[in-house]
């Protein structure tokens, strides 16, 4: 169990009341599958990270073991009166539960513990609440939350009326939630329309990329990894990059030039953590088609995280999940100026095909640079065309979306050797090269 003092930075400026610089938080995390005690307390250590981005300040963790879930109560009355007296003691403000909580659960802790009960998918959606900021972003989360509160609508009164003061009251078009499900539905109805027509825009733009030879490669990996900071290192994009989870929602995309003269186009979108709640992978699904159309995933890994491997195991989980498993992955170890050596050699020997970078140091990007080309330039064709001198255009397309290996001016046109998708040839088929 840990403590702490509370910190001075309120929460946000919906805080009702002015005299709490931050929530309290309790946490508590319920092993029914027999998990190892490292595993229930990494769970916690993560539930401790998202609590804290959320705004709260978590003053204590507590393990639980059942055999099985109590269907009021998740932990059994009994042991929820012993935590109830403890939560009471130190003076909490709000009770975190590390699983997903039934909504009549839920609402029997409260009366328990006298205090806001809420989950992680609670949690979670609190975080992208804050850190939404295009117009897409916020309606996704707002969908999202409100298919959250929409069974819980019982017994809140007028709770989700009004300007909320922590997790789990936050949110996009808040002061619009109100207890008639009717007229939850209808907001529902509306921001779900408004997305469908932002999608339809995305695809347009999607298409329009697809039709051109560039290839697209999407950054993946678990939140704070240090995507945005790589795209930033590759790029320049200038994207806010933080040592905070799920501090970049929406999606970037930016021109990169490889070492061989090929251009593709590099997107980053949110990241993954586990259990992501299902609400937010339907309400991000549009955004999450950049990373389905991709040609290549560039699959970001902490090397500076302990539990990396279970991280890499829960991003291929989403990615199974949203359709995208069957992408060509190309792993990346970052932070390795964070990393001890021993953890380094541990995850070369069980990612051999991996790239070790430091994004924040530039180390290891030309690698990364030669290693993409490589994946991308696999089942690709070399043809040699020639290119009239009045055909110019042609030649700078060649030179934008595929990969020129050699030029060779002459009489007839500049001959050039050339490699690209097998799909692409026949657009230049007129112009091959005889004998």
């Amino acid at each position: 169990m840990i403590t702490e003092g509370r910190r001075g930075r309120r929460l946000t400026a919906t805080v009702t009341n002015l005299e709490v610089a931050r929530q309290k938080a309790y946490l508590i995390s319920v092993d029914f599958d027999g998990a190892g005690i490292g595993d229930v307390d990494r769970s916690l250590e993560e539930l401790v990270l998202l609590t804290d981005t959320a705004g709260s300040t978590p003053v204590a963790t507590v393990p639980v073991r059942r055999r099985s879930p109590h269907a009021a109560t998740l932990i059994g009355p009994g042991q929820a009166a012993d935590l109830a007296r403890d939560a009471q003691d130190l003076d909490v403000d709000v009770v975190v539960f590390d699983n997903d909580l039934a909504p009549g659960q839920q609402r029997n802790l409260q009366q328990l513990f006298e205090c806001d009960v809420v989950d992680r998918v609670a949690v979670i959606l609190d975080i992208f609440a804050q850190h939404a900021t295009s117009r897409e972003g916020m309606l996704q989360v707002e969908s999202a939350l409100l298919r959250y509160h929409l069974p819980r609508l019982r017994g809140k009164g007028t709770e989700l009326s009004r300007l909320g003061g922590g997790i789990g009251t936050r949110g996009p078009g808040e002061t619009k939630l109100e207890t008639d499900r009717r007229r939850i539905m209808q907001r529902i109805s509306h921001v779900d329309k408004r997305l469908k027509e932002l999608q339809k825009v995305r695809e347009a733009q999607s298409k329009t990329r697809s039709g051109s030879a560039i290839p697209s490669v999407s950054l993946v990996g678990y939140t704070n990894a240090g995507k945005s900071t790589l795209l930033n290192a590759l790029t320049g994009a200038g994207v806010l990059a933080r040592d905070r989870l799920f501090s970049t929602l929406d999606s970037t995309t930016r021109r990169l030039e490889l070492s061989n003269g090929r251009q593709l186009l590099l997107s980053d979108t949110v990241g993954f953590v586990r259990r992501l709640p299902h609400q937010l992978v339907e309400a991000f699904r549009s955004t999450l088609q950049e990373t389905v159309r991709a040609d290549l995933l560039l699959h970001v890994v902490d090397a500076s995280e302990p539990d990396a491997p279970d991280q890499v195991s829960a991003v291929r989980e989403v990615l199974d999940s949203i359709g995208a498993g069957h992408i060509p992955e190309l792993l990346v170890l970052n932070k390795a100026d964070s990393a001890d050596r021993a953890s380094i050699s541990s995850f070369e020997l069980l990612y051999p095909d991996a790239v070790l970078v430091s994004a924040t140091e530039g180390a290891g990007l030309d690698e990364l640079l030669d290693r993409i080309a490589g994946v991308l330039a696999r089942g690709f064709l070399e043809i040699d065309l020639v290119i009239p001198y009045t055909e110019g255009s042609v030649l700078g397309e060649l030179r934008r979306e595929a990969e020129v290996l050699t030029e060779d001016h002459r009489a007839e046109g500049t001959l050039v050797s050339v490699r690209l998708p097998p799909d692409r040839a026949g657009r230049y088929r007129r112009f091959a090269a005889v004998g």
